[in-house]
C-alpha cells in the first residue's frame, strides 16, 4: 500500500458546526465515562503487576491523546483488560523498565502502520482466532483475580496457567472469608444494579414519580466500589486494601522520566513489543467497528483505521515516559460513552479531564478500597469480555473453524498470546491453502479430431471470459488429435500437483497430440502454477504436439505475458500470440 503522511484527527471535522447542545451532551457523557474508568483503571494496573497510579495516568494521558488525535468520533482509549495477561507476563519476565521500552517501541510500530495505511491488514486476522484468544485472555484474567478474591496470602502470582493453579491450591488454607464475601457482593451488585432500574422492573414501578432514574445513571462499578469500600472501612474488615499493599496513590502529577534505553535491550524485547502492537491494533480497530455499529448520532462518521492506529501509537509512545502501561480502545467504556449521548471526540477528552480531577482531589480516599472489590470488578469484566456462546455454536461450523478457535484458546491459556496468535495465523494460512487447493480442478473435455485449430485458438474467446487468449497453433492440413481440459479455480502452489494428470495423459497419449487448456474459469495463477504449465508445455513439445491456453482472465494473462511463457507458446508453432 502507498505511503501517506496524511494526519487528520477526527476532532477537526467533528468541531465543524459544533453546537452548545452537542457540547453539553459530550460533557455529560465524558463525566460519566470518567467515573466508570476510575475503578477499572486501578484494577487493570494492579492485575497487571503495576501500581494503581500507572493505570490511572494511562487512562488520563492515553485517553486524552486517543480522543484528540484518533480517527473515531466516540471511542474511549485507556488500559484494557486484554492487556492484563500480556503486561503481567512482560513485567515478570523483563521487569517494569523494559515494559515501558516495549510500550514505546510498540507505539512507534503503530504509528508506522497508520502512516503506511496498513490499518486494513488487521482485518485479515480470522474471527475464529480473535474469539479464541479473547476467551483465553478472559479465563486468565479471572484466574489472576482468584488470589485477591479469596484473600490468599501469596506474595506474587507466577505468570503461567499451571503455576498459578498450583500456587492457589498450595495457599488455599489462607482463605479469607471477608475478602471472598466482598468480592462476591461486588459481582452480585454489578449484575443486579442495571436490572434494578431497567424499564418495567419492580423498582421502577414501586418508585414511579420519584427521582429514581437519577440513581440508574450512576455506573454499577462506582456503586460497588463506593458502597463496599465504605462497608469494609466502617466494619474494619480484615482485608487487604490499596493502602496496605501500595501505600496509597500519589496526589499530584506524574513525573516525566526517560527509561534506560539501548539497542541491545530493544533486540531482546522484539517479541513483547510486537505482541503489544498487534493486540493494541486488533483491540482498537475492533472497538472502533463496534462503535460504528452502535452509534446512532447523525453526526457520526465511520472510523478511519489508519488515523486511529496513528493516535494509538502516539498515546503508547508518550505514556511510558509518565510510568504508564499499554493502552488501546476499550469496548465497555466506548459503549458507555455512546449510551451516555456522546457525539464527538470531545467526550473522550472530557473523560480524561474528569479522571484527572478525581485523582488530583480524591487520591487519599483510595487508601481504603479493598482489593477484593477490585477483583470482583475484574471477574465481572472477564465474564463480559468472553464470548462464551461461541463454544456452543461450534457444532454449526466446520472442523477448520473449530480447530482454529479451540487451538488459539488453549494456546492462549496454556502458553501465551504471542504463541497463540503465531500458531493460529499459521494454521489459518495452512487450512486456507488446503481449502483453496481443494477447489481447483482440471476437468478433461471429450477429445476431438480436427483439421484446423479450434476457433478459440485463432483469437476468438468464449462468452463470459476475458478476450485475448494465449495460444500457439499453426494451420496443419493433417488431421491431428486434440485433447482439451478446462481449468477451474486458482492454480497456485497448493494446487499445482493437480496438473500432473495432464502431463501423464500427454506422455501416454498418441504422438503429435495437441492440447488445449480452457482457462475461462481460471481465476488466479501464481509462479508455481505457471511452472506446472511449463511442465505441460515440455511434455506436449516432446511428443510433437502443440499447447494452447485459451480464454484467459486478466491476472493469469498478465503473468503469462510478463514471464515469457506466451512467447514460448508461440515459438512452438511459429504463430503469433496475442496476450
Amino acid at each position: 500500500m502507498p505511503f501517506s503522511p496524511a494526519f487528520r484527527p477526527r476532532l477537526i471535522d467533528a468541531l465543524r458546526g459544533y453546537s452548545r447542545d452537542r457540547w453539553l451532551a459530550d460533557v455529560g457523557a465524558g463525566v460519566t465515562v470518567g467515573i466508570v474508568a476510575l475503578p477499572l483503571a486501578m484494577a487493570f494496573a494492579i492485575a497487571s503487576g503495576l501500581k494503581p497510579e500507572a493505570g490511572l495516568w494511562t487512562a488520563i494521558i492515553a485517553g486524552f491523546l486517543i480522543s484528540a488525535l484518533g480517527g473515531t468520533n466516540v471511542q474511549i482509549g485507556g488500559p484494557a483488560g486484554a492487556f492484563i495477561v500480556i503486561v503481567y507476563g512482560i513485567v515478570e519476565r523483563y521487569g517494569v523498565a523494559n515494559l515501558l521500552i516495549s510500550t514505546a517501541c510498540a507505539g512507534v510500530i503503530l504509528v508506522l502502520l497508520g502512516l503506511f495505511r496498513l490499518g486494513t491488514l488487521v482485518r485479515f486476522v480470522p474471527v475464529s482466532i480473535v474469539i479464541g484468544f479473547t476467551n483465553g485472555i478472559a479465563v486468565l484474567i479471572a484466574l489472576s483475580q482468584v488470589k485477591d478474591w479469596l484473600g490468599l496470602s501469596i506474595d506474587r502470582m507466577p505468570g503461567n496457567f499451571f503455576s498459578q493453579v498450583g500456587t492457589v491450591a498450595r495457599h488455599i488454607d489462607t482463605f479469607n472469608p471477608y475478602a471472598f464475601a466482598l468480592g462476591l457482593a461486588c459481582v452480585a451488585l454489578l449484575f443486579i444494579w442495571p436490572r434494578l432500574f431497567a424499564q418495567g422492573s419492580p423498582v421502577i414501578r414501586l418508585l414511579e414519580g420519584h427521582s429514581v432514574r437519577r440513581f440508574a445513571r450512576v455506573p454499577a462499578p462506582v456503586v460497588a466500589l463506593v458502597l463496599l469500600s465504605l462497608l469494609a472501612w466502617a466494619l474494619s474488615l480484615p482485608v487487604e486494601t490499596i493502602g496496605s499493599r501500595f501505600g496509597g496513590i500519589p496526589q499530584g502529577l506524574p513525573a516525566f522520566e526517560l527509561p534506560a534505553f539501548s539497542w541491545d535491550t530493544v533486540r531482546l524485547l522484539v517479541t513483547p513489543t510486537l505482541t503489544i502492537a498487534l493486540l493494541g491494533a486488533i483491540e482498537s480497530l475492533l472497538c472502533a467497528r463496534v462503535a460504528d455499529q452502535l452509534a446512532t448520532d447523525p453526526h457520526h462518521v465511520k472510523h478511519d483505521p489508519n488515523q486511529e492506529l496513528m493516535a494509538q501509537g502516539a498515546a503508547n509512545l508518550v505514556v511510558p515516559f509518565f510510568g504508564g502501561m499499554p493502552a488501546t480502545g476499550t469496548i465497555a467504556r466506548t459503549v458507555t460513552n455512546i449510551r451516555s449521548g456522546a457525539t464527538s471526540p470531545v467526550a473522550g477528552m472530557v473523560h480524561a479531564a474528569t479522571l484527572a480531577l478525581i485523582v488530583l482531589v480524591g487520591a487519599p480516599l483510595a487508601l481504603h478500597i479493598p482489593l477484593a472489590v477490585l477483583a470482583g470488578i475484574l471477574l465481572f469484566v472477564a465474564w463480559n469480555m468472553g464470548e462464551w456462546h461461541e463454544f456452543a455454536r461450534l457444532k454449526h461450523f466446520s472442523n477448520h473453524y473449530r480447530l482454529l478457535m479451540l487451538g488459539t484458546f488453549f494456546l492462549t491459556v496454556v502458553f501465551d498470546l504471542t504463541v497463540a496468535v503465531e500458531v493460529g495465523l499459521f494454521m489459518a494460512c495452512a487450512l486456507f491453502v488446503r481449502r483453496m487447493s481443494g477447489l481447483f480442478r482440471a476437468v478433461p473435455v471429450a477429445e476431438e479430431a480436427t483439421g484446423a485449430p479450434p476457433q478459440a485458438m485463432q483469437g476468438q474467446h468464449a462468452p463470459h471470459s476475458e478476450p485475448a487468449p494465449a495460444s500457439a497453433t499453426a494451420a496443419d492440413p493433417d488431421t491431428r488429435p486434440v485433447a482439451r481440459w478446462r481449468l477451474h479455480g486458482a492454480l497456485f502452489f497448493g494446487a499445482a500437483a493437480k496438473i500432473d494428470p495432464i502431463v501423464q495423459a500427454v506422455e501416454t497419449g498418441p504422438p503429435g497430440m495437441d492440447v488445449v487448456l480452457d482457462a475461462c474459469e481460471l481465476v488466479a495463477l501464481d509462479t508455481t502454477g505457471l511452472d506446472a504449465l511449463e511442465q505441460v508445455l515440455k511434455a506436449v513439445a516432446a511428443r510433437g504436439g502443440r499447447l494452447s491456453v485459451v480464454n484467459l482472465h486478466e491476472q493469469p494473462r498478465s503473468l503469462i505475458a510478463r514471464s515469457g511463457f506466451a512467447d514460448r507458446l508461440a515459438a512452438q508453432g511459429g504463430a503469433s500470440v496475442d496476450v
